[in-house]
């Protein structure tokens, strides 16, 4: 029978319902309360025995619901990826455990821990200070350090601040190798070497310290003498420039003059050496000539040497403006000053000097003339 009709059971508040007096809802409302604190507990509220077992089981259920819900969670949550850039170290229970690459990855959360670095990142820091010379003098010197992390368990574990303990290791190697060098080397001549020489140094630091820290370049931005000496300073360096200038300037002249006197001496040598064959080649000539005219000499002595020294009066008297003119069987010698008789003559309008037709038209008239008045030969006429 239903409990809302007549003659029915208890209600489902768990009282009686005698009548049609209505429920008391206090005691309804405290019941549906101890039930509830028993569900959440695993036990049962004061009742019959089939509704109280039936309240337990509920419970367990629920209990059961929520730790696997927990375990879900708690796997989720150990769940993680490493970039293609990091390496992960894992710490179990505050324990170095592991070292892991790129990839997905699981650990127990709770239990391990991850600890993430990006090891292929090159970082950069700068510093910047005043540091001492070995000859005493003080300039100023900006650097940019470049390094990335060449052992992530040793980065994460072996220092306690790493970047604190870098800056400090570059200002140790950086003052160590300026106090070895130089000012002039610092400012200019020498900065690319103090830049290799400190990251060798500063290398050497990082791994006795077993930082993970690899170095792997240092630049060294600016080097520069105080401000109360600068002038000074612009003054040594442009002087330096024109020395430098200079010296390029002479080997410039150098590199140019040695080849033209190496060749002004072999177009000498040249030279003399056709000269040399000019000599040779004009003196066996000369004597092919003479053994030539040897040989007719003793042919004919006579008309040789007549012939010779014939040829040898044209060659002195061929450039010469006087005549002279010789009879047979006559001592006397008549001498023609035939340039000093043509001046002033039509014939040399053009110039002063006589040419070869005007002298030998006067001399022809000079012939006829004297045949005719003295009735002699002219033997000859030079």
């Amino acid at each position: 029978m239903a409990w809302n009709e007549q003659g029915g059971g208890k209600d489902p508040w768990g009282g009686n319902r005698g009548g049609d007096s209505p429920p008391d809802i206090d005691e309804a409302l405290r019941k549906l309360k101890e039930k509830f604190v028993g569900f959440g507990f695993g036990g049962g509220s004061s009742g019959s025995d089939g509704e109280g077992g039936g309240t337990g089981a509920g419970g367990k259920s629920l209990v059961g619901a929520a730790v696997l819900a927990i375990l879900v969670l708690w796997a989720m949550a150990g769940a993680y990826q490493i970039d293609e850039k990091e390496q992960a170290v894992i710490l179990r229970l505050g324990k170095y455990n592991t070292t892991v690459g790129p990839g997905l990855h699981w650990n127990p959360p709770l239990i391990d821990r991850v600890i993430k670095a990006r090891v292929t990142e090159e970082r950069q820091y700068s510093a910047r200070g005043l540091m001492l010379t070995q000859d005493e003098n003080i300039v100023e010197l900006s650097l940019t350090v470049q390094y990335n992390i060449a052992d992530a368990k040793a980065f994460i574990l072996n220092i306690k601040d790493p970047e604190q303990t870098l800056q400090q290791a570059t200002d140790s190697a950086l003052r160590h190798v300026v106090g070895s060098s130089g000012l002039d080397d610092v400012i200019s001549t020498g900065r690319e070497q103090i830049a290799i020489a400190t990251a060798q140094k500063l290398q050497d630091y990082l791994n006795v310290y077993d930082s993970g820290i690899n170095v792997v370049k240092i630049n060294i931005e600016q080097a520069s003498p105080p401000t109360e000496v600068q002038a000074a300073y612009d003054d040594v360096i442009e002087a330096r420039e024109d020395l430098e200038r200079y010296i390029n300037d002479a080997q410039a002249y150098s590199n140019g003059i040695i080849p033209q006197a190496r060749g002004e001496a072999q177009r000498l040598r040249e030279e003399a050496e056709g000269y040399k064959s000019q000599v040779v080649s004009k003196a066996d000539g000369e004597a092919g000539r003479f053994l030539a005219l040897y040989a007719e000499y003793k042919k004919a002595p006579e008309v040789t040497r007549e012939r010779l020294y014939i040829d040898a009066m044209e060659r002195v008297l061929t450039s010469s403006s006087k005549v002279l003119l010789d009879t047979k069987g006559s001592n006397n010698m008549l001498y023609l000053p035939l340039d000093k008789l043509m001046q002033g003559r039509d014939v040399t309008r053009q110039g002063n000097d006589l040419n070869d037709v005007n002298l030998d038209r006067v001399v022809d008239q000079v012939f006829e003339r004297l045949q005719r008045n003295g009735g002699r030969q002219v033997e000859g006429r030079r």
